[in-house]
């Protein structure tokens, strides 16, 4: 093995394609017009924005004209729950989400109960998936908009968007789901899934950053979020990212052709780590659904361990993960999600998301998992809290290891 980095924080951000770079290029230097101008040089620039719109369409399964182009994930979440609480308000003023939602939606929520919003924040059980009998109970007469994220961030377990979607389309509601930790690493149809907005980012599936989009089904009568011009047809003010948008298109179009096989992939060496982690190191869990959960991600608790010591001597050992969201790195607090799964703070501050890309290699995650022994065992020695364990405290959590 090299001394080269091992990454695993592919939930955070990923590599840039080659590929990707190589479509980019040209919107930078050769076909740099501006795609709302009428002269022939801007025809270029036009001509991929549309053909970019139509790859995401096909890959959703939606109309290119429900497509929009944002600058991020979080402006598409910021977007749709904003403009659907304005434009539904002579119909109701209550949202519904959950407590596992990322920073862009709950910081939303909060914003917008400052406005007179209300917000119900359904629980979720020990996995991380909501329960839909909580959901059809806090629907009300005022209810417009239900958001629920598709996968979650840091602990990886999927949603039953499905079911969701068909509850908010038979009460009438709108349908929105946070999608950028899913969308290019499992398959989306908006249709079958009676999804009404969705959001999604790049810099997820190998493209680049600070670009993402909205879908918008026809229909949903919200209005821009950014106002100045009339682009993305009058709902989203300032001049396209021609060259991040082209590559956007071209990181989902790789994307869904290797789907399938990234899956298969992913999943394997995902379900590897667990078991290596899990059987090798005692006092840990699993943190998610064991099954229903994103191909790439892997989430753990560690028992007496300090989830930023660990990080950094990851680090140091040449590996990176996370103890949760990039966004809230550098929070003293622990993560969110983790104690609404249930976790006490103790635990859920030694924490440790690794994530997978299509470059991770089986040696790679052997690596990882011989350094992240060595470091359980340094770190736990220097515990007082294991101390008082081993001689003969009661342990927290109950098992040796959950799973």
């Amino acid at each position: 093995m090299s001394n080269k980095v091992i990454y695993l924080d592919n939930a955070a951000t990923t590599r840039v394609r080659r590929e990707v770079v190589d479509a980019m290029l040209p919107y930078f230097t050769e076909e740099y017009g501006n795609a709302s101008a009428v002269y022939s040089l801007a025809g270029g620039a036009k001509e991929a924005l549309q053909k970019s719109r139509d790859t995401m369409a096909g890959i959703l399964g939606c109309d290119s004209r429900e497509i929009y182009f944002t600058g991020c994930g979080s402006e598409s979440d910021n977007w749709a729950l904003k403009a659907a609480a304005e434009a539904y308000r002579a119909k109701g003023n209550h949202i519904i989400t959950t407590k596992i939602e990322h920073h862009a939606i709950l910081h939303t929520c909060q914003w917008l109960e400052k406005q007179g919003v209300e917000v119900t924040y359904l629980d979720v059980d020990e996995s991380g998936r909501m329960r839909l009998d909580e959901l059809r109970a806090a629907i009300r007469p005022s209810t417009i908009l239900i958001s629920v994220m598709f996968a979650n961030n840091e602990i990886g377990t999927i949603e039953p968007i499905r079911e969701i979607g068909a509850i908010a389309k038979e009460q009438g509601i709108l349908f929105h789901t946070d999608a950028v930790q899913a969308f290019g690493q499992i398959p989306i149809d908006v249709e079958e899934l009676h999804i009404d907005m969705l959001s999604a980012s790049a810099h997820k599936l190998n493209g680049p950053k600070g670009v993402g989009l909205l879908y918008i089904r026809q229909g949903v009568k919200i209005r821009s979020f950014l106002h100045g011009g009339a682009q993305e047809r009058k709902r989203r003010a300032g001049t396209e990212n021609i060259p991040g948008i082209v590559g956007f298109a071209k990181a989902a179009e790789i994307a869904a052709a290797t789907m399938q096989e990234r899956m298969e992939r992913e999943t394997k060496l995902r379900d590897y780590l667990i078991n290596r982690v899990l059987s090798e190191i005692p006092y840990t869990r699993l943190n998610g659904s064991r099954t229903k959960r994103l191909p790439g991600n892997a989430n753990f608790s560690f028992q007496f361990v300090e989830g930023e010591s660990m990080l950094i001597l990851l680090d140091m050992a040449g590996i990176c993960g996370s103890s949760g969201s990039a966004c809230t790195s550098g929070s003293l607090d622990p993560s969110h999600v983790l104690l609404a799964i249930g976790l006490p703070h103790e635990i859920a501050h030694g924490s440790l998301r690794l994530t997978l890309g299509h470059e991770t290699t089986q040696e790679e995650i052997d690596v990882t998992v011989d350094r992240l022994k060595e470091i359980i065992v340094k770190l736990r020695d220097m515990s007082p809290l294991y101390e008082d364990f081993k001689k003969g405290g009661r342990e927290r959590g109950g098992k040796k290891n959950v799973q």
